[in-house]
């Protein structure tokens, strides 16, 4: 059996079961041959609709709604981490608290195509307006197919160019690790002023058409990722192994600590409230036409594969 898997950022801790899966030998024994490719940003949902990938990783996965409307065609089939991973940094010497949320008046930040979405609605629930009390820019190259944009913004924001971004927390402790930043905003740890938590969470997805072709390769992937998620929370520091046959020097230092902070998000379990509030977000930011049943939304043939 053989899957080709999508991905617009591999140096991320979102994602990085599918990594694990992969390096640490699971599809393999799954008897599944993957082939993780990185492609340019926003560039894994066309390629899964062009049939040029089999299957794909979202960070979000409500951005499968930019080529799949109203989940017609395709399915989420393992989250491979709980809520919204993205993290705000700001400037070290920006004087502000944890969890100020107002302290964005009058910088200069940046988010990903995407991610963009989250960090915009929470600063709308939080009474900001995004398009008059901040700046929100896009970074030169950071859409570039071999770039990291957390990593990127990292460097950025060290180099001077911007106050700050919202990005994964690769970024976040590259930043954090550099002396450049530190974190404002972690929605998954309490700092949360707009339920932006419950907004999406990552996942692995594929189209209809390709279950009902190749179901088994499927199952074979969300067994293999479940088992990486259990490895990773049970000893974290497998990481380090992953992190230096994929990562670049300096995120692969970085990477088991993150990842000791991520793993009790490494659960594949996609809920029924989850897939509700991913829906009203995504209603929210016109990525929806209105409201979709779970089975719409999820593989419910693989559920029980979460349990294993």
């Amino acid at each position: 059996m053989k899957l080709r898997i999508a991905a617009v950022d591999l140096v991320s801790n979102t994602c990085f079961p599918v990594l694990a899966a992969d390096e640490l030998g699971y599809f393999k024994a799954e008897g599944l041959e993957a082939r993780i490719e990185l492609v340019a940003a926003i560039g894994a949902t066309k390629a899964l609709r062009d049939g040029s990938t089999d299957a794909m990783i979202a960070g979000s996965v409500h951005d499968v709604l930019t080529e799949f409307p109203d989940w017609k065609g395709v399915k989420v089939v393992v989250a491979l981490s709980q809520g919204t991973p993205w993290l705000l940094v700001v400037r070290a010497d920006l004087d502000c608290n944890r969890g100020d949320i107002h302290a964005v008046k009058g910088l200069k930040l940046t988010a990903a195509a995407g991610p963009d979405l989250e960090f915009k609605q929470m600063l709308i629930g939080a009474g900001i307006d995004p398009a008059k009390d901040l700046r929100i820019v896009e970074l030169p190259g950071a859409k570039a197919r071999d770039v990291s944009f957390g990593v990127f913004a990292a460097r950025a924001l060290e180099a001077g160019e911007i106050d700050g971004f919202w990005a994964n927390a690769m970024g976040g402790e590259t930043a954090v690790s550099r002396g450049a930043g530190k974190i404002l905003i972690d929605v998954r740890r309490g700092d949360d002023p707009a339920e932006v938590r419950r907004f999406t969470f990552a996942g692995m997805v594929t189209t209809d058409e390709f279950i009902e072709r190749e179901p088994e390769s499927i199952a074979a992937a969300v067994r293999a990722i479940v088992k990486a998620q259990k490895a990773l929370r049970a000893a974290p520091k497998l990481a380090a192994e992953v992190g230096r046959r994929k990562f670049p020097a300096d995120a692969a230092a970085l990477i088991t600590r993150v990842v000791e902070r991520d793993a009790p998000f490494y659960d594949p379990v996609i809920s029924e409230e989850a897939v509700m509030s991913l829906n009203r977000f995504a209603q929210t930011v016109g990525h929806l036409s209105g409201p979709v049943p779970y089975e719409r939304v999820v593989a419910v043939r693989f559920r029980h594969l979460w349990y294993i």
